[in-house]
Order: C-alpha cells, then sequence, then structure tokens
C-alpha cells in the first residue's frame, strides 16, 4: 500500500506470533527501516497489549498475537530539533531543570523527542525513566522538576497539587510597573476558576517602557501569570496569545519573557528543606531586550 510520507497514521492488529515492529510497518507503509527506526526512537509508535496502551521503542521485542501498534508519522514535527535543556541539579529520586523557550512539557501521539521528560531520560547518568510533576508552558523558560519513579512523581505531584510549595517567577511586562501598588495582587478568575497572582516591580527600562517584576502564585491556573499581566493592560513580552505582537526593539521579536527561576520545598521524600535558584544568566533581562 502506498501511503503518503508527509503525514499518516497506522492502526495495526498482529495476527502472527513473534513477529517484530519493523516487519508489520514494511508491509503498510514505503518508509526505509533507518526512518522507522528515527521515529519509532522520537515516540512515534505506541503499543497496545491488553488494556494498556503505551508509547513502545523496543523495535527488537517480539510481538504477541492480540497485540495492536499505532505509528504515528508526521514528517514535520518528527524534523523539529529540541532546545537544550540544563541539568540544574540531580537528586536521584528526581532531578531540576532548566527549560528553553519551545521545549514542551508533554508529548504528543506523533512524538515525543522535543519534551524535557525525554531529553531528561536520555541526558541523565545512569538513564532513569522520567516522569513529568508539573508543567511549564511551551514558550515559558524556567525550572521545573521530573520524576524517575512512579512513587515519586506521585509524591511529588501530590506536593504541586497541594501547593506546599513556593514557585517564583521574573517576567518582563510592556508598562511602568512602578505605577502600580507595590505589592500588587491580582485576583481576577482565569477561565472562570478563581486566581491569585502578586506582582513586585523590580526595575523599569524607560527606553523600551518595559519592567521587570518578581512574581509569586498562589494557584496554579494555566496561562496564570499571563492572563492577570494583560489583565492590567501589562502584557508580558513576547506574549502572542494574551498580549501586544508589536516588536520591542530594533524590529526585532522577542521569546515569551516568562520564567520560573526558584523552587523553594520541603521535599515530601526525604523531609529535607530544598531550594533551587536559576542561574542569573538564564533569568530574564531588560538589558537583553536591547
Amino acid at each position: 500500500m502506498n501511503t503518503p510520507l508527509n503525514k499518516f497514521e497506522l492502526h495495526l492488529d498482529i495476527t502472527t506470533e513473534n513477529s517484530t515492529v519493523i516487519t508489520e510497518l514494511n508491509q503498510h507503509c514505503a518508509l526505509s527501516n533507518a526512518q522507522l527506526k528515527q521515529a519509532i526512537q522520537q515516540g512515534a509508535l505506541w503499543l497496545t497489549r491488553g488494556k494498556s496502551t503505551q508509547r513502545f521503542r523496543r523495535v527488537k521485542k517480539p510481538l504477541k498475537i492480540s497485540d495492536t501498534l499505532h505509528f504515528y508519522y508526521d514528517e514535520q514535527v518528527l524534523s523539529q530539533q529540541p532546545n537544550e535543556a540544563l541539568l540544574i541539579e540531580d537528586c536521584v529520586d528526581y532531578s531540576v531543570w532548566y527549560k528553553p523557550y519551545g521545549m514542551l512539557s508533554q508529548g504528543s501521539k506523533w512524538s515525543d523527542h522535543c519534551t524535557i521528560a525525554r531529553w531528561a531520560q536520555t541526558h541523565l547518568t545512569p538513564e532513569r525513566a522520567a516522569f513529568i510533576v508539573h508543567r511549564l508552558d511551551r514558550a515559558a523558560t524556567g525550572l521545573i522538576l521530573i520524576a524517575h519513579s512512579k512513587k515519586s512523581a506521585r509524591t511529588l505531584s501530590a506536593m504541586f497539587e497541594k501547593h506546599d510549595l513556593e514557585k517564583i517567577y521574573h517576567i518582563i511586562i510592556h508598562g511602568d510597573h512602578r505605577l502600580r501598588p507595590q505589592p500588587d495582587t491580582l485576583t481576577s478568575d482565569v477561565d472562570g476558576k478563581s486566581a491569585s497572582s502578586h506582582f513586585t516591580h523590580m526595575d523599569y527600562d524607560d527606553k523600551n517602557n518595559a519592567s521587570l517584576v518578581h512574581v509569586k502564585i498562589d494557584t496554579g491556573r494555566k496561562h496564570q501569570i499571563r492572563c492577570h499581566a494583560a489583565s492590567i493592560d501589562m502584557p508580558v513580552v513576547g506574549d502572542r496569545l494574551h498580549g501586544k505582537v508589536e516588536e520591542i526593539s530594533d524590529k526585532k521579536n522577542v521569546d515569551l519573557q516568562l520564567c520560573a527561576v526558584v523552587l523553594n520545598f520541603v521535599c515530601p521524600l526525604t523531609a529535607e528543606q530544598r531550594s533551587f535558584k536559576l542561574p542569573e544568566h538564564l533569568m530574564p533581562s531588560l538589558n537583553a531586550l536591547v
């Protein structure tokens, strides 16, 4: 069967014992073995066995009758290359990373090779399983925790759900935030849900009419900081969804200026006080806008 190579999906019921992934896919698409193996390593293949469907990369493992393969091929998605994440600290049960602009927190059915979890899994020594504990927007940067066992993932996720930690962000916004109350507590609902953010002015750049602001949040609604900044007509610089699209300086577009810079918490696994701070050179800077 001739299948377009740009984007397609296959759902194959296995009817032959000990068949292999490559053998099955070869019968239904025109991709080379090298292309298949690369796509599989990038997360394009899923296996349903019994009631479980999981991403599958073990191309040499024999398949069983009644298995189902799901292959999602998107040439455009698979051609994307992730920006490099930076390991801040390896705590064995979990690790702390700097997630760069454009890197995803979570993959899709088409791939997971541009996610922070996959990056962590393949760049730690020794290599370990990786589980998302919390998320940062694709356009946001900063500190993110990755768990390395299901137990630690459940425990750390519960800590985030209960808000048993301090999260601090730095943002650069359009306008002079010195004109607002300090601290500036914003409580407008986000997507119909209560939300609370505390903005505090740090610095101002009169050339670009932009302010560097320290942010603490009491809730974790989707796009909360970006929505609250836009609600006071001081949207985050580079926010093309909630803010102003105009260029900040020299006719050049800039990335979203929103970064998670500090995580403070009592580790629920060890009962130790832990504090992680992003290196200064990775934080948003007014000077970098010039």
